[in-house]
């Protein structure tokens, strides 16, 4: 009963009040009741009101049954009173015997009381013309057998004929001219057969009344076959209309898949638009007309280039003007379709504003059909909470929150409110029809596998408008990765884009990149995103090794691997990974490998073959993107490294001096600064040549990156100089890193030709931030000062160590014989 409108549902109530008031009453008393004829036709009553046709009713659920004569021959012979008893129980026989579905009690309950009005009601009206029960006079019965008939028929049929209009919020004189005027002659006929079964029973005894049911039988025969003849041309137009509306349902569906990320939406907005429809008092043929315009209400959208639909950025004037001409285009569409309904004028409608600032016609208020005042606000609802080209998905608060934020603006604020009232019980529907869409057909696909890879067997899961959709999805991505090439981002960057467009196409717990050396015949993971991402990640294998060597090594993809071939091949097998799944395809670019792109699923045997022909066409445009990633790269390194040396240059530290001075700054550490310059340098250029000088560079710069730790930097800076940039040391902690480096650099013996070898040496300044200075430029300045104070110092103790040397080789040559000199001089010594 909760189903039933409100107005329905109190007349039901009332009706079954007052049919219980009547019969407590009227019940008669024991004593005047004549108990042989009574039982007689209660039982009489009871047994034929199985015998009953089907009214041709939209929800068919009336019944007329042939005993109404015995309910009016009781009434004939017995009076009002107890005919009320035996037509409640024939009421009672007629909804629980025979029924094709079981009646709810409310059902049942307003038919008896139904019966008893229509009784008590026909009664009254019998008495009132000068009938007497059982008194059958034949010159006395015309007047009150025709009133007591007709009353019989008028109340019985507008009681019922009332609770159905109210039900489906149809007029009670249509309901009533189309299902119940037509019976008027059975009631007449029962009434007239009523009337000569008890003559005969007052003249001669039962024995004679039987022969009054051959009229009743072939009243019912009739009636039978017509009714049975209309109910056969009723299913025939419901399975056309059914037929109708499901090929319209399957054709709206596969428009709607190529702009929505999921075919459920139209479903959703059909459902949401139903239940608000029937809330608002909507007759029932306007509720289907709404749905139907659910269906289709953006069918227009075929006349707008898909490159418009699928934009994720704001659309210019003239893009928007295509996008507002789609409400007349699919009004026009379907006003060549001769619904039963309105449709096309919900379809025109269906983005005006309640502010009249809307389109294509500028309606306001009251002005725009109630349909499609609906369709507007569970339609921009729906739109809200999926996720879109352009725009995200929002969550069910902020959702909630802009339609009431438009309430008044540009949706119909009592259909704001209502839809808001319904959310909660809708939403549990939605969820069960996505459900049930997202059921696919599954067939059986021939086993697959390779035993050194470890294959399984691949299923093959079809859904229609899924392929629909995705046939869009897949252009569009493959549109948005092309668009990355003329971009310029790194590898890591480039496959952050890949997978994010990927995942519309090819579903994935995890994907990763592998980049293939040809020097050493490795793959290496260069990037991994997802479940085990880090697991991933470690993976290097050899090609022809794992599934990812034996893709590099046959150019060709492979579809469900299993994911531990590759950690068994890495010497990984101990890690453990949830992965079940993987579908690996080659990267080529110009017939030249150079990677492989992977996905991976924690469902085993995920991936079928369509599957591998998307990431087959997303490998082949992406991997152009990640060779003009790999060159960008290695000139982004080259603009950062010093040639000669491969230590950072100047750029790069000013890069990292940047980075690392504001994070000392937020983190109140210290970053110290040694600026370095290598002794006598010109000296070695001068003397022993340019390409000396290179090489005792590359050995210092050699013992420097030896001697930092692996999160410091050193950078050749200027010619002979170079900068060390240590994180988070302090004063005395560089001035112990200072004497380390000098003291590596001292121990150096470098051999500028063979037999000739060279000491070097270096002059170190040290700046500490933020004592010595906040900015680079204030460290840099204090650590040059620096490091030509240390310079000055060297060079004198450089200076007295060669005087002190002087002095000793005198003292020895003056020890000397004049005999020894004069060897000497003749080159004997």
């Amino acid at each position: 009963m909760k189903s039933l409108p409100l107005a329905a549902r109190l007349y039901v109530c009332a009706v079954i009040g007052f049919g219980a008031v009547l019969l407590l009453w009227f019940f008669p008393a024991p004593s005047t009741v004549r108990l042989e004829p009574f039982l007689l036709l209660l039982v009489l009553s009871s047994l034929t009101s199985v015998f009953k046709v089907n009214l041709p009713l939209a929800r068919r659920s009336s019944t007329m049954s042939v005993s109404y004569a015995v309910d009016f021959a009781s009434l004939l012979l017995l009076g009002p009173n107890e005919t009320m008893i035996v037509a409640t129980a024939s009421a009672y026989s007629q909804c629980t015997f025979r029924i094709k579905e079981r009646n709810p009690v409310y059902r049942t309950l307003f038919s008896m009381a139904c019966l008893v009005v229509t009784v008590q009601a026909a009664g009254a009206v019998y008495l009132w013309l000068g009938g007497v029960p059982g008194d059958m006079k034949l010159a006395a019965l015309p007047k009150p057998l025709v009133g007591a008939a007709t009353t019989y028929f008028l109340i019985n049929t507008l009681t019922i004929a009332t609770a159905i209009a109210l039900s489906t919020r149809q007029s009670i004189m249509k309901v009533w001219n189309e299902n119940f005027l037509w019976s008027a002659p059975s009631y007449f006929v029962g009434a007239l057969t009523a009337a000569v079964a008890t003559w005969l029973v007052g003249i001669s005894g039962h024995w004679l009344a039987p022969l009054a049911a051959a009229p009743l039988y072939l009243t019912y025969r009739t009636y039978k076959v017509y009714l049975g003849r209309i109910e056969d041309e009723q299913r025939h137009v419901r399975e056309m209309a059914d037929l109708h509306l499901a090929t319209i349902e399957a054709l709206a569906l596969a428009i709607d898949a190529k702009d929505q990320t999921s075919q459920s939406h139209i479903r959703r907005v059909q459902l949401y638009a139903a239940a608000v429809s029937r809330t608002l008092g909507m007759n029932e043929n306007d509720i289907q007309g709404v749905k139907t315009a659910a269906l289709l209400h953006d069918i227009g959208k075929l006349a707008v280039p898909e490159h418009i639909l699928s934009k994720p950025g704001p659309l210019t004037p003239e893009e928007f003007q295509k996008i507002r001409a789609h409400p007349k285009v699919g009004a026009d569409i379907i006003s060549a379709v001769p619904f039963p309904y309105p449709v096309a004028p919900l379809i025109l409608s269906h983005h005006e504003r309640w502010d009249g600032k809307g389109y294509p016609a500028g309606l306001k208020g009251e002005e725009i059909p109630l349909g499609a005042r609906i369709l507007s606000v569970v339609d921009y609802f729906d739109a809200l909470m999926a996720e879109r080209p352009y725009h995200k998905a929002m969550n069910f608060d902020a959702a909630i929150g802009l339609l009431q934020q438009e309430a008044g603006k540009g949706l119909d604020p009592a259909v704001v409110g209502r839809f808001i009232e319904l959310l909660p019980s809708l939403q549990e529907e939605a969820a069960k029809l996505e459900l049930a869409m997202r059921k696919p057909v599954t067939d059986e696909a021939p086993q697959m596998g390779r035993p050194a890879t470890g294959l399984t067997p691949e299923p093959t899961k079809k859904n229609v408008f899924e392929d629909i959709a995705l046939a869009h999805r897949e252009i569009y991505a493959l549109y948005e990765i092309a668009q990355a090439m003329g971009t310029s981002l790194g590898v890591s960057d480039t496959m952050a884009l890949i997978s994010a467009k990927l995942s519309n196409l090819v579903p994935f717990s995890c994907a990763a990149l592998f980049l293939h050396d040809e020097e050493t015949e490795t793959l290496r993971c260069r990037f991994a995103t997802g479940t085990d991402a880090e697991v991933i990640q470690q993976i290097a294998v050899h090609t022809g090794e794992g599934l990812t060597g034996w893709v590099a090594r046959n150019r060709r993809p492979l579809v469900n691997a299993r994911p531990s071939a590759d950690l068994e091949a890495a010497g990984l097998s101990a890690i453990p990974t949830t992965l079940q799944s993987a579908l690996v395809c080659p990267l080529m670019f110009n017939e030249r490998f150079i990677g492989t792109l992977s996905v991976y699923h924690t469902d085993a045997a995920f991936y079928r073959d369509d599957h591998r022909r998307l990431l087959d066409r997303v490998s082949e445009q992406a991997a152009a993107v990640i060779n003009n990633s790999m060159l960008f790269e290695q000139t982004q390194e080259d603009s950062l490294t010093d040639p000669l040396t491969g230590l950072p240059n100047t750029r790069f530290l000013f890069m990292h001096l940047t980075r690392e001075l504001a994070r000392a700054e937020r983190l109140k550490s210290e970053v110290s600064l040694m600026v370095m310059d290598l002794d006598n340098f010109k000296d070695i250029n001068d003397n022993h040549g340019h390409h000396v000088g290179d090489r005792a560079l590359c050995e210092v710069a050699r013992v420097l990156r030896a001697a930092i730790r692996p999160y410091d930097i050193c950078v050749r800076y200027a010619g002979d100089e170079f900068i060390v940039v240590l994180s988070g040391c302090g004063a005395d902690e560089a001035e112990h890193k200072r004497q380390e480096l000098q003291k590596s650099i001292d121990e150096v013996y470098f051999e500028a030709r063979p037999g000739k070898r060279l000491a070097l040496g270096i002059s170190v300044g040290t700046a500490v931030f933020p004592q010595d200075g906040e900015s680079y430029e204030a460290l840099l300045a204090t650590a040059d000062s620096r490091m030509y104070q240390d310079k000055s110092g060297r060079k004198r103790r450089t200076g007295r160590d060669v005087n002190r040397t002087h002095m000793v080789a005198a003292a020895a040559y003056a020890d000397l014989t004049e005999i020894d000199i004069q060897r000497a001089a003749a080159g004997i010594i």
